[in-house]
């Protein structure tokens, strides 16, 4: 730190606006890869309130990654249990509507060696921040972005300490706005949000209430309330004894005032609506809090502006029906933190920065428009039209994103959807690696950990020539080829996000090489060749059989 007529002066490589989920999940990702950001946060430390609650099995991977998951297991299983579903209830002691899914982890086996999960955002945060320091994150709260300007080379930025209201300078040569749904920053670069908009006023109620005799025989993780009353959420603890109910309307949603829930947010009014959802009119409630939020579905026009990238709620804002909203900005967070630090360590051109919005933009519409039609179909049904988007299923949303960018030789065509199921995808170029063991004991979630990794048939002779390049290396074992798309000598680069940078049925030294330089930007597109587009769905089709 150095002293100038303005404060005290940083320098660092990365600053991270938001010391919350997506914030220090983009710190500790970017210190796994060696980079020490400098994350400035305005609240007093992590988050005091659960929040998003329902992880997905793509974020644990990324988890798992960073030597994360054992810890978040623990503490899951210790507030909800390794499982549980997702249900539609008049109220919690009275009928069943609907039962959206049975649990949560059915049928992920063949896919993942990971689990979806539950857990409080204020429980999950603090295990983050704890693991982000470790890697190398300078983690600073009670400290608010009161300024920032870009030039060639860096952003600079005012911070000023809340407490002591001293400013001091931050210099980086990037800037990641994990600042939420406001983002003050996304306004100050005059980045626009396009969606279907506001849906209402909601409120989360925090509350204790002994419900455990209704838990017991309904173990649900999300239970939807749909009654004259309202429409909303449930989420309990363990046991059953504390949680929180989220309202989106107060009944038909047609009602003048319906979706302003906000409106009342008395102790008299929250109880009442508190006591509706268990349907127990004289239970008794003690409300610990309430939260007062805008449910909206809208994505940004640009997830970057020069040195400046947008992640999490900064860039795309959801209904919490589906859980997308965290999870999505965790993606982000994985997917920018591996090219700043490849750019930054000057091992890839800046060019890959671009990709960036190019793979993350097109699966935030989709999510947006994934999350608005859950949040219709399952809150406010009447208002669903012939023109409400279908549902996509849950897999193909959580592992199923396919990427085109220039950092993927040859991946989705700009007519496919940003998200197929993996059981299409099969190891396509822009698509998540399939999963399989290894014999070394390992999977193919792991591979990456440290960084790009070269997956080969066991016929592959030429990994001597490559050991100049920071590259692992594994064998798929030959039964395996088939889910991969390769034949015996065949190879995959896959990046350190746990995404098939190419492929090839059959592969030599020379071909990794090329590769490398075009998902790292190392060469100028125009100079490279692409392999011919019916030849990739060759391979697709043959691995399908």
């Amino acid at each position: 730190m150095t002293e100038n007529a303005n404060g005290p002066r940083v320098e660092c490589e990365v600053l991270i606006v938001g010391g919350s989920l997506v914030g220090l999940s983009a710190a500790a990702f970017l210190g796994k890869q060696g980079i020490a950001a400098y994350v400035v946060e305005k609240h007093a430390g992590t988050s005091i309130h659960p929040r998003a609650g329902y992880f997905h099995v793509g974020t644990m991977e990324a988890y798992r990654r960073i030597g994360l998951e054992p810890a978040i297991l623990e503490a899951s299983h210790k507030q909800f249990g390794p499982d549980g579903g997702i249900n539609l209830v008049e109220s919690l002691a009275g009928r069943e509507l609907a039962l959206f899914v049975p649990s949560i982890n059915l049928g992920l086996e063949s896919f993942s060696p990971c689990r979806r999960f539950f857990i409080t955002q204020q429980s999950l945060e603090p295990l983050l921040h704890r693991r982000a320091a470790e890697l190398g994150a300078d983690l600073h709260y009670r400290s608010e972005l009161v300024d920032f300007a870009q030039d060639e080379t860096g952003v600079t930025a005012q911070v000023r300490d809340v407490d002591s209201g001293e400013t001091r300078t931050i210099r980086a040569r990037y800037m990641i706005a994990a600042d939420g749904n406001r983002s003050p920053i996304r306004q100050k670069l005059g980045i626009g949000v396009n969606g279907p908009g506001w849906l209402s006023d909601s409120i989360s109620i925090y509350f204790k209430a002994d419900c455990s005799q209704w838990l017991e025989r309904r173990p649900m993780g999300v239970i939807y309330v749909l009654n004259p009353d309202q429409r909303g959420f449930f989420r309990f603890e363990a046991d059953g004894k504390r949680g929180f109910l989220v309202v989106n309307t107060l009944g038909d949603p047609s009602l003048p005032g319906a979706k302003d829930v906000a409106a009342d947010v008395s102790v008299e009014r929250c109880i009442a609506l508190v006591r509706s959802a268990i349907g127990v009119p004289d239970i008794a409630v003690e409300i610990e809090d309430v939260a007062i939020w805008k449910a909206e579905a809208v994505c940004a026009d640009a997830y970057r502006s020069g040195r400046v990238f947008l992640a999490g709620d900064a860039a795309h804002v959801v209904p919490p029906t589906g859980g997308f909203g965290g999870n999505t900005g965790v993606q982000d967070a994985a997917n920018l933190a591996w090219k700043l630090a490849a750019v930054i360590k000057g091992e890839a051109g800046e060019a890959l920065l671009d990709s960036y919005e190019a793979e993350r933009r097109p699966v935030g519409l989709l999510t947006v428009e994934q999350a608005y039609t859950r949040y219709m179909r399952r809150v406010t049904p009447e208002e669903v039209t012939p023109a409400t988007p279908e549902q996509r299923d849950e897999l193909t949303m959580e592992l199923g994103q396919y990427y085109r960018s220039g950092a993927v030789v040859d991946g989705r065509r700009e007519n496919q959807p940003a998200c197929l199921h993996p059981r299409e995808t099969r190891g396509a170029p822009g698509s998540r690696l399939p999963y399989a063991s290894l014999d070394t004991g390992q999977t193919t979630v792991d591979v990456v950990a440290d960084g790009m990794a070269l997956l080969t048939g066991p016929d592959f002779k030429d990994w001597p020539e490559l050991a100049g390049e920071d590259l692992a290396h594994y064998v798929l074992p030959q039964q395996t080829l088939h889910r991969f798309g390769i034949g015996p000598s065949g190879a995959l680069l896959v990046r350190p996000d746990g995404f098939i940078a190419a492929r090839a049925r059959e592969a030599s030294a020379e071909t990794v090489r090329d590769w490398l330089a075009r998902t790292l930007a190392r060469t100028a597109p125009e100079r490279v060749t692409a392999a011919p587009r019916e030849d990739s769905e060759r391979i697709v089709d043959e691995a399908e059989s």
